[in-house]
């Protein structure tokens, strides 16, 4: 693992994800892979996952090509691990990018997206783009690719949790049967009609072409690789704690939330991909605890008075952008019953261990 400047909390989360998810591996193994997206926070622990995966498989090594834009240029750690001979980087816009057929892909996973509420509201073109125009030119290449005698063996497209919208009540934990309650035209409807549609995309060529396509569907998900500067609740209260600042609510603290920790979320995604039934959706996530606001920001107070000598206290305070609440949700809460039960998913990472994993991570690097 030192070949992939991989530190003390990111050597126990991979060995955790390879041990987790050694059988969906071992089907990767002698296979090409293109992630999309792979600059954000998913591709973080996914490509140093399968690069560590090679590492300690020498004969039994995935090949991954990470495709983004890289607009801010290509980090640090990536250019590290383009060291080895099994990661390729295609610095392409997936939104404008064909993919050429001679590129044998067996495995796509589709993670492009803008996927912060922040930046999304601020880049609603660009983030319907990345999700449906994306996606087009990716079933394009499986069609092209299903002509041919190597046609794509599967596809993963990461759709959201967000596409169930406000619950209804009796609806929480939400099960994936749930049709959703959503606005087409409020602040977040860039975001959630895009995945939505998106859904019925995959859905559709899936039946009509015969194409190996599963749906992901996260729910809040958190750790290493978030950019701290995401604006995304845990992020943000992590800022305030690391700086020593006073915790700011953005709300009443009253909407509740479920949290799954990034590791137990890949091992997820991957099981969809190699075990998913073609054409379904699958959420991932953690059904309990069901948590608010208000009482992570003082579970995660307490982290920091306990083991960062934090000095400061919750506070509400108010966004500056007045659509900040617009269509936020009261309550996210997943069944997962379906993930458990069809591809023996089994998240076990508590919300403590896991935003003691994501601080100390924060407090340790400067991503």
């Amino acid at each position: 693992m030192g070949n992939l400047l991989i530190n003390e909390v990111e050597k126990k989360d991979i060995e955790y994800i390879l041990k987790n998810a050694k059988e969906e591996f071992k089907i990767l193994s002698g296979n090409k892979v293109l992630l999309t997206g792979a600059n954000g926070f998913l591709g973080y622990y996914l490509i140093k996952s399968i690069l560590t995966w090679n590492i300690e498989n020498p004969k039994n090594k995935i090949q991954l090509f990470a495709l983004s834009t890289f607009n801010s240029g290509i980090p640090k750690w990536i250019k590290f691990a383009l060291k080895t001979t099994n990661l390729k980087v295609l610095k392409k816009d997936i939104t404008k990018f064909k993919i050429p057929t001679n590129l044998k892909f067996d495995y796509i996973i589709h993670a492009a997206s803008i996927a912060s509420p922040t930046f999304y509201r601020l880049h609603p073109i660009e983030t319907i783009n990345a999700n449906v125009q994306g996606l087009y030119l990716i079933l394009d290449y499986m069609i092209r690719r299903k002509k041919t005698s190597q046609p794509v063996k599967g596809l993963l497209f990461f759709s959201t949790s967000e596409i169930y919208g406000n619950p209804t009540l009796g609806n929480v934990p939400t099960p994936e049967t749930y049709n959703g309650n959503t606005s087409c035209t409020g602040p977040r409807a860039c975001y959630d009609e895009s995945k939505r549609f998106c859904e019925t995309l995959c859905v559709n060529y899936s039946q009509v072409h015969k194409l190996p396509i599963k749906v992901a569907r996260p729910f809040n998900n958190y750790g290493p690789g978030l950019k701290i500067n995401d604006k995304r609740v845990i992020p943000d209260f992590a800022t305030n704690i690391l700086n020593n600042h006073d915790i700011v609510m953005l709300s009443d603290g009253a909407p509740t939330r479920t949290f799954c920790y990034v590791t137990d979320a890949l091992i997820g995604y991957i099981k969809i991909l190699i075990k998913g039934k073609d054409g379904e959706a699958y959420n991932i996530g953690v059904e309990t605890p069901e948590i608010s606001m208000k009482n992570l920001a003082i579970k995660m107070k307490n982290l920091g008075e306990k083991h960062f000598k934090y000095k400061g206290k919750v506070i509400t305070g108010k966004s500056k952008d007045e659509n900040y609440l617009t269509d936020n949700p009261q309550r996210r809460c997943p069944n997962i019953q379906k993930a458990k039960k069809r591809l023996n998913y089994k998240p076990s990472v508590t919300l403590a261990e896991g935003l003691m994993s994501i601080l100390t991570w924060y407090k340790e690097t400067s991503l």
